[in-house]
């Protein structure tokens, strides 16, 4: 699909070994954000290697949550009241956060 160019070809090799690290729902995922982003005409890495790796790393923080401590919580919202997705945890039972999944 990538279709490597010029001193790129040379990658297939390290690529295989790439893919075949990844999970079948990662692989999807990524095959899938790279076909949309090829069809829409946007920028992919030319170098495949490149373009499998940072697709799926972002595919990785998009799942990661965000967390902010009490004290940027209330400087972003003006409140300790949870808003829009944000839940308060206090895992260490010393300092509350602010946690929201994102997707």
């Amino acid at each position: 699909m990538l279709n490597p160019q010029g001193e790129y070809k040379r990658r297939r090799r390290g690529c295989e070994r790439l893919w075949a690290g990844y999970d079948e729902p990662t692989r999807q995922r990524v095959f899938e954000t790279l076909s949309a982003a090829k069809q829409r005409g946007d920028w992919i890495n030319p170098n495949p290697y490149f373009a499998i790796e940072d697709t799926a790393i972002g595919e990785v923080r998009k799942t990661r949550p965000q967390v902010l401590s009490y004290r940027d919580y209330y400087a972003r919202f003006h409140t300790t009241e949870p808003l829009d997705g944000w839940q308060m945890q206090n895992p260490t039972g010393n300092q509350v956060i602010y946690v929201k999944q994102t997707l």
